[in-house]
């Protein structure tokens, strides 16, 4: 079986942030770390090169295939913060069409800019994810 990218890594997560140029990049994504570390009572980690989670969990597919991942995390890409929210686990259709300015794929939620979202908003998914994969996952 190969080895998984994505695991818990010793790199400190500010030290990363503090690497990012665009200074107002850097600071969403540490305004981000600070808003998902309130919510889940957990520190950050590093999770592989580039995504900051919170808190872990065990998983299995059927495939049998298992591993440990993040309940929830980002990362601070170029093009958007990616925000690893599971979305697939709930109804988020209310607050996605109050949220402002982003996109989503499979389980993501694409923001380019803080300032083009509702923070309020954004605290209610982020608590909403957060509580039903630990309903899920324990």
């Amino acid at each position: 079986m190969a080895d998984l990218k994505t695991k818990e890594e010793s790199i400190e997560p500010s030290a990363f942030l503090k690497a990012i140029d665009d200074e107002i990049r850097r600071n969403d994504a540490l305004q981000i770390m600070e808003l998902m570390g309130q919510i889940t009572n957990h520190p950050p980690k590093m999770w592989g090169s580039s995504i900051i989670g919170f808190d872990k969990y065990d998983y299995v597919y059927e495939s049998g295939h298992s591993g440990t991942m993040c309940k929830i995390g980002f990362s601070p890409r170029k093009g958007a913060h990616t925000l690893y929210l599971m979305l697939g686990l709930g109804d988020f259709d209310i607050e996605l069409q109050k949220l402002g300015k982003h996109t989503t794929g499979k389980g993501c939620l694409y923001i380019k800019k803080l300032k083009d979202i509702d923070l309020d908003i954004l605290r209610q998914m982020i608590e909403k994810s957060y509580k039903l994969v630990c309903e899920k996952y324990g």
